[in-house]
């Protein structure tokens, strides 16, 4: 049963393996797991066919009846062109730039997907954006509607109101007579009420002070009265009836005339006037406030005329008594009142105004009363008649009313109505452009997230915007993604979360947040990082690293809860464990929502989002990773970092203008809100109106609200777009300086790719950027305020550079930030520049015949190529060159010809850069130090005078966040300056920890970094490079750091490392230490550290003298290594210890010597000890241990000390270097500064011309490294593009490519009695073949694959790249002989070699060897050897053999074989000359680094005969790079005749190549 079980089940189980073929793990696979291929099926999915996509489009899109049939085939077809489209590009994109993105079906699949979401979501949008605005123009019709029914409703009124009003016209027109009077009246009655009211109060007023000022006069009027009072009728008719009065009687009463106004003075008129029977009364009322001056003064003279008594009077008459007294007391009044009188007179006026007003009143009032009596009668007829009109009238109104509504409503709206109508109309029309518009928007969120800005601008604008517009799919114009994708409001808040506000960083945060798939953002300066982490820290953001023990508890709670969730620091690999994550493999299961991680089921919020983030600046990921995730490429750009800096510059210059421009944007998207949310709420409002729309007050308010509202903020956006103009007018004016700033942090981040150790972050160049505005000169003039910034930036960021760069990179720096600049000015266009970096690298030789021997081949070919690339400044080059060869010569000739104008006055018509053109013609060894006056006629003097490196200096710069990295040179050691420094600034002792970093040392850093943090200790870690793995730790220790003690500080110290972290590289302030350059300032660097104690502690007087000779032997084995190969074959770290060590050994020997009275100096030991063991033992090759035996013969024995024969390191007419006399250090101290500050290689005992050759390989290094910053833009001086020059060159190879050889045919020829040369032969023959198949193949597939037949694989990617650069690919270098060729000289060298075997194979074995040609030529000296053996019957392993220079020059010259060996020619001699006259070394001639050995003889010979006098033991190397530490590159040891002592020879490093370079 069980058995039955398994067959069943392995009859029916199906397996399947998903591979990805990208890299070379697959391959790897197969060949360790041979099974995977034997016992499977092997199906290649191939990328989908065009047919493919458009099935699968067709299929998901053709269903959608949101696209209409018409533009069905033409969106599926644009939906196939952009996939494809993609790939070319992605294949542009490594090219260019190295950058890799894949396209796989996913992200087609996810194209459709997000096309027709995008499609879906935004018509549904756009159709509830049209229902809005419709339902607001449906209330507008019908408010129209209604306008038109009530003016005719209104008309019909008015006839049966004008019919009813003629009916009750008479009753209506008496009764409105009879109101119109009484209203009059009532309104008069009114008017006088209020006037007398006013009269009243002024009375009051002017009586009250008038009372006042009358008190006083007040008993005398009273007097007067009561004289009066005492008179009754009787007295009055008892003066009446006298016929003719007495006198005194008659001047009383002329008295009383006078008082009373009379005009006739006589008895008659007196009897008339006391006639009236109120006399009496109107006395009492006589208004004694108007008697007059004149009437006073009359009634005087008649008193005075009148002398008379009382008791006279009183005789004559009673009432004459009273009234006499009377007129005196009136008088008397009168006297008195003559003070007040004004006012008096002020009151009376105003009370008789007063009465008179009353009465007028009175007199109104009655009037009144009697008509509304009289229409009280009227008044039943007038209510009947008011309520029938009223009623008709109120129907009117109300119509009236509404039509006024309406009327608003419909003006009030009529721009609302026009701008509603238009928005509808654009709806509308913009819901057709969806179509085209949603297809752009989706294929930029599904594929344009790892491309640069450059590449997404020609993608999006030029490819597929221009295509859509061909197949007429509907599109809008100008197209912006922005408008569909995102807001302004938006857009302004993520600029506040601390995203950069440039195009791109806008459409990475578009990319961010609306991509289907979760970002993974390749962040190098860190900007998507802090920006995600600002945008999120209110929704509870988590953080990890797939380092963190704990990441996905972490990730599980954030998956539960719908939290976010950022991964930092991802590298290449993505752990597998948060595939489904990343993929949202989200299960359903009863209504719940999972995922499984790892071995759980997570319950699944959907507001959960996933954030990944990478520092490496261009990681190599998977396509399935591409598939996975949205990458997106956060690198900054130089448009971008311009505007960034841009706004940093103006926020420092112009701080209002950049505050302005903030307010601005802020205001504008709250301006551009409220309107929309005004016109909203008007819409709102229209919508939900219920009952007559008409007699809705809140409507009409919301309507007069919105209007006066929007026609304000219409206004203040429209003012908004003017200023923001202006703004931006004045914010350019200071573009010139954030150009500047954005190309030098391109030109410091570039550096990176010459060694992984230059990593600097934007937010330290911010730093160097914002103390450099705060440094540079102020000037009221932009233009010069800007150069001032300029200069002051350019020179902090080349000193802020160069503290981190070795010295052999700081030109290369310099040159680099020049050329960028100069290339921003739009000067040294990229065909110069190119010319510079490559010369000619044509496989085609030039047909023009060199003229002269003096130039080299490839001068030749650069000077045709120069004349043919610009012919306008060099095309008559090649003919001045012939027709003036003495005057090129003399100028050829000069030590430095750069230095001196070019012959023909060619200076005239060129720029500086095009001078260092001819000089690449000429003299490669000059380029080096032309690049160095090229940067500074360009740039200034200061520019190629790196900044010494001061301890003090870099402390100051240093902050407790950021440690101090020192990358180490061989030879330097800062602990011991370091230890100077804290022992000068108050850290010394306890307060600094050193560390030597190594197994096991893991925790105790931890620790006592942790230590350092709380109490503000100096930490030293020692040999970083040696844990690099561990760093990692660190570096999370570091950013765990939060708040540090204020002095603490971290150092570390490490060789460059390809593994360093790069987040401890960004966030440190990097120092490269390196031993001086020059034998002076290295002997003053050690002697600064050589205290006097030391000097006095050997009592032996050779003491002194000789640490004097260590330390110069010390500066010279330092100062042998910067001249390469001809120095030493391997790069020795010879330290500071050494020499102490040494110093140690000498003050031994000596001290002993001494006490023992030996008055013999232990030479044999101490040459012993310091050559063989102390610094012999640094040496692994036994060439360079030679060197250091014969500097220990050159500068150790009694002939220092010879008084007869002084002894010299070195002697010329310009210095001498000798040993100091005297006894203390200062002596030496002073020896040393008297040393010029350069020396020439012939102090270190080397030719003149090991500078040339150093400063020739300067050049080619520098020219290497500035290519490989360069773009890899398809540009070649044909102007082709890079495919079309590469499939050239490929194809030109294919062409010229020999057969392969016919070993079974071979083997037939040589038949069965093989000599050892013919094994070498067949050896050969086999290499030769598989080199030439290897070629064939990769060449065959390379233009499969540039012809889009096949995928490009990465080795055929480097056979691309390597043929574009005119390199050798390195799959075929792994095949064939070392060379240091290009690939333009490697072919003719190639083809010798088949040349070669094809001689050897149809004829015979060469009479003269071509060594180089042969693989493996030491297999053929061997080979020689043994045949030797057996040919003489000799033992082989004595055997041996030695060589002889011949007379022949050319292998055409041997006519016959070697009888004894053979004859060998190709070999290249270096550091020296051959005299073919004497047939020995002699010294080289100026600026020829290498020449031609004649023919060598080598003649195989038993040990025991050879015995050889004056020849020096050659090594011969297979190239110039001759042996390296592993000892790999020497083929055999030549004998050369010498006629100079042999350590002359090998201090000059003389050599034997096989290859020249």
């Amino acid at each position: 049963m069980w058995q039955y079980f398994v067959n069943k089940s392995a009859g029916n189980l199906h397996i399947v393996l998903g591979m990805s073929p990208v890299g070379d793990t697959l391959r790897t696979r197969c060949r360790n797991f041979p099974g995977l291929v034997n016992n499977t099926g092997i199906d290649w999915f191939m990328p989908w066919p065009s047919q493919a996509l458009h099935a699968v489009a067709k299929s998901f899109l053709g269903t959608n009846p949101l696209i209409p049939v018409e533009n069905m085939e033409d969106l599926v077809e644009h939906v196939v062109l952009v996939h494809e489209s993609v790939g070319e590009f992605s294949k542009q994109f490594l090219q260019k730039l190295r950058r890799s993105n894949y396209v796989t079906p996913k992200n087609y699949l996810d194209f459709i997907n997000t096309y027709s979401k995008l499609l879906d979501e935004k018509t549904q949008y756009n159709m509830a954006q049209c229902r809005r605005l419709e339902g607001g123009l449906d209330k507008l019709k019908e408010a129209t509607v209604q306008l038109d029914e009530l003016n005719q409703k209104l008309a019909e009124q008015k006839i049966v109101l004008a019919e009813k009003s003629a009916a009750c016209e008479a009753l209506l027109e008496e009764i409105a007579t009879n109101t119109a009077i009484a209203e009059e009246k009532k309104k008069l009655a009114e008017e006088k009420a209020m006037e007398i009211e006013e009269q009243n109060k002024i009375i009051a007023a002017e009586k009250t002070e008038a009372e006042t000022a009358l008190a006083e006069v007040m008993p005398i009027l009273e007097a007067a009265k009561l004289e009066l009072q005492k008179l009754d009728k009787s007295d009055v008719t008892e003066i009446r009836s006298f016929a003719k009065p007495p006198k005194q009687v008659q001047t009383v009463c002329e008295c009383i005339l006078i008082l009373k106004g009379h005009k006739e003075l006589n008895w008659k008129t007196a009897k008339g006037m006391m006639s009236d029977p109120n006399f009496l009364r109107s006395l009492m009322e006589i208004d004694f406030d108007s008697i007059t001056q004149s009437q006073v003064k009359n009634i005087r003279g008649l008193l005075k005329t009148l002398s008379t008594t009382t008791e006279d009077m009183e005789a004559v008459s009673r009432a004459g008594l009273g009234m006499l007294k009377f007129v005196e007391a009136v008088m008397g009044y009168c006297d008195v009142f003559r003070e007040i009188k004004p006012k008096r007179e002020k009151v009376a006026r105003l009370e008789r105004n007063f009465y008179l007003t009353k009465r007028e009143l009175e007199r109104i009032q009655n009037e009144l009363a009697a008509i509304q009596r009289e229409l009280e009668a009227l008044g039943a007829k007038y209510e009947a008649a008011v309520l029938a009109k009223q009623k008709l009238q109120e129907e009117a109104e109300i119509m009236e009313r509404r039509l006024i509504a309406a009327d608003k409503l419909i003006s009030g709206l009529g721009a609302g109505n026009v701008r509603w109508l238009n928005d509808l109309d654009e709806l509308m029309h913009r819901r057709e452009k969806l179509l085209g518009d949603c297809l752009l928007c989706a294929a930029f969120l599904s594929y344009e997230g790892a491309f640069t800005w450059e590449f997404r601008d020609e993608m999006v604008n030029q490819v597929w915007q221009s295509d859509i517009l061909e197949r007429g799919i509907p599109l809008s114009q100008p197209f912006r993604l922005e408008n569909l994708l995102t807001d302004d409001v938006e857009i302004s808040r993520w600029g506040s979360q601390g995203l950069p506000p440039d195009e791109l960083s806008v459409q990475n945060g578009i990319l961010t947040t609306r991509a289907s798939r979760f970002p993974l953002c390749i962040d190098p300066q860190q900007q998507a990082l802090n920006w995600i982490k600002r945008k999120e820290e209110k929704n509870s953001l988590r953080v990890a690293s797939f380092n963190d023990p704990d990441f996905l508890k972490q990730l599980e709670i954030s998956i539960t809860y719908g939290t976010p969730f950022l991964f930092h620091d991802v590298d290449e690999y993505i752990d597998p464990v948060i595939d489904n994550v990343l993929e949202k493999k989200i299960r359903v299961s009863q209504g719940r929502q999972f995922i499984i991680l790892g071995d759980k089921e997570v319950h699944y919020d959907p507001n959960f989002r996933l954030y990944l983030d990478t520092k490496l600046a261009n990681p190599r990921y998977s396509p399935s990773v591409f598939g996975k995730a949205m990458v997106i490429n956060y690198t900054v750009t130089l448009k971008g970092l311009e505007d960034q800096l841009l706004s940093v510059l103006v926020a420092y210059e112009r701080r209002e203008l950049e505050e302005q421009r903030g307010h601005l944007i802020q205001e504008t998207s709250e301006n551009r809100n409220l309107l929309k949310g005004l016109e909203d709420s008007l819409l709102r409002e229209l919508a939900t109106s219920t009952g007559n729309m008409l007699d809705s007050v809140e409507l009409l308010q919301t309507l007069e609200e919105t209007k006066s509202k929007a026609t304000e903020v219409s206004e203040k956006l429209r003012l908004a777009e003017k200023t923001a103009l202006d703004i931006d007018r004045l914010r350019d004016g200071y573009r010139p300086a954030a150009r500047r700033g954005a190309i030098l942090f391109f030109v410091l981040s570039e550096m990176a790719l010459v060694s992984s150790m230059y990593q600097h972050s934007l937010i330290a160049f911010l730093e160097v950027f914002g103390l450099s505005l705060k440094k540079s000169l102020p000037d009221s003039i932009l233009m010069k305020r800007l150069r001032n910034i300029m200069d002051t930036l350019t020179f902090n960021i080349y000193n802020y550079g160069c503290a981190g760069l070795f010295e052999r990179h700081k030109l290369l720096f310099s040159f680099n930030m020049t050329i960028k600049i100069e290339q921003a000015e739009g000067r040294v266009p990229q065909e110069e520049l190119d010319f510079f970096l490559k010369g000619n690298t044509s496989l085609e030789k030039s047909k023009r015949k060199k003229p002269c021997a003096w130039l080299s081949d490839q001068g030749w070919e650069d000077i045709i190529l120069l004349s043919e690339m610009f012919p306008d400044n060099f095309g008559a080059l090649p003919d001045d060159v012939e027709e003036h060869l003495t005057v090129w010569q003399e100028w050829y000739d000069l030590d430095s010809l750069e230095q001196f104008p070019l012959p023909l006055g060619y200076d005239d018509n060129i720029t500086p850069f095009q001078k260092l053109l001819i000089l690449r013609c000429f003299r490669v060894d000059r380029v080096y130090r032309a690049v160095t006056d090229y940067v500074t006629v360009t740039m200034g003097e200061k520019y190629v005078q790196p900044p010494m490196i001061s301890f003090e200096a870099i402390f100051e710069q240093s902050t407790p966040n950021s440690p101090i990295v020192f990358i180490l040179s061989p030879g330097s050691d800062p602990a011991s300056d370091l230890m100077k420094l804290a022992e000068h600034s108050g850290f010394g002792g306890n307060r600094l920890k050193f560390l030597a970093m190594g197994q096991g040392q893991e925790k105790v850093a931890l620790q006592l970094l942790e230590v350092a943090v709380a109490r503000g200790q100096w930490l030293m870690l020692q040999n970083c490079h040696l844990l690099v793995k561990w760093l990692k730790d660190l570096e999370k220790s570091l950013e765990r750091i939060t708040k540090p003690h204020p002095d603490f500080r971290l150092w570390l110290t490490t060789d460059p490392s390809e593994g360093f972290p790069i987040g401890i590289l960004q966030k440190s302030l990097k120092v490269v230490t390196e031993p001086p350059d020059g034998l002076k300032l290295n002997l003053r660097a050690t002697y600064f550290k050589i205290s006097p104690e030391m000097l006095d502690q050997c009592p032996h007087p050779a003491f002194k003298s000789l640490v004097y000779v260590l330390a110069f032997f010390h500066a010279v084995v330092q100062e042998r290594r910067k001249f390469g190969k001809i120095g030493w074959n391997v790069y020795y770290d010879f330290n500071e210890s050494d020499f102490q060590v040494c110093v140690e050994i000498l003050n031994t020997y000596l001290t002993k010597a001494f006490q023992q009275h030996d008055p013999r100096i232990p030479w044999g030991s101490l040459k012993y000890l310091i050559g063989e063991v102390m610094y012999g033992g640094r040496a692994i090759d036994s060439f360079d241990r030679r060197v250091l035996t014969i500097y220990m013969d050159e500068y150790l024995g009694d002939f220092l000390f010879d008084t007869f024969q002084p002894f010299h390191f070195f002697r010329s007419k310009e210095a001498d270097y000798r040993i100091p006399t005297g006894d203390g250090k200062d002596t030496f101290v002073e020896a040393i500064e008297a040393l010029p500050l350069a020396n020439t290689p012939e102090v270190l005992g080397l030719h003149l011309n090991a500078e040339t050759g150093y400063y020739t390989q300067a050049a080619r290094d520098m020219w290497s490294h500035v290519l490989e910053l360069q773009p890899q833009t398809g540009g070649c001086s044909t102007g082709a593009s890079r495919d079309d020059y590469t499939g050239r060159v490929a194809k030109d190879i294919e062409n010229k490519m020999p057969k392969v050889f016919d070993l079974g045919l071979v083997r037939k020829q040589l038949g069965t009695a093989t000599s050892p040369t013919s094994v070498v032969l067949l050896q050969e023959l086999e290499r030769f073949n598989k080199l030439v198949i290897r070629m064939s193949t990769s060449l065959a597939e390379l233009q499969r694959a540039l012809a889009g037949e096949v995928g490009i694989s990465s080795e055929l990617d480097d056979v691309a790249r390597s043929l574009f650069l005119g390199q050798i690919p390195n799959i075929w270098r792994k095949l064939a002989p070392d060379t240091l060729k290009s690939l333009g000289n490697w072919m003719p060298y190639f083809l010798r070699r088949f040349s070669q075997y094809t001689t050897w194979v149809t004829e015979s074995e060469p009479s003269v060897m071509w060594l180089s040609g042969l693989h493996i030529p030491e297999s053929y000296l061997t080979a020689l050897v043994q045949a030797t053996c057996r040919r003489n019957g000799w033992p082989l392993d004595r055997s041996t053999l030695f060589t002889q220079v011949t007379r022949f020059q050319d292998a055409d010259e041997v006519n016959e074989r070697a009888g004894q060996g053979c004859f060998v020619s190709g070999l290249y001699l270096e550091g020296a000359d051959w005299d073919r006259e004497r047939g020995c070394l002699t010294k080289s001639k100026s600026k020829v680094l290498v020449v031609d050995l004649p023919i060598l003889k080598i003649i195989p010979i038993e040990a025991r005969r050879l015995k050889l006098q004056n020849t020096f033991r050659t090594p011969v190397y297979t190239t110039s790079t001759r042996r390296n530490a592993m000892g790999v590159g020497l083929v055999f040891e030549a004998d050369l005749f010498t006629t100079k002592h042999i350590s002359h020879w090998v201090l000059q490093g003389v050599c034997l190549t096989l290859n020249s370079d």
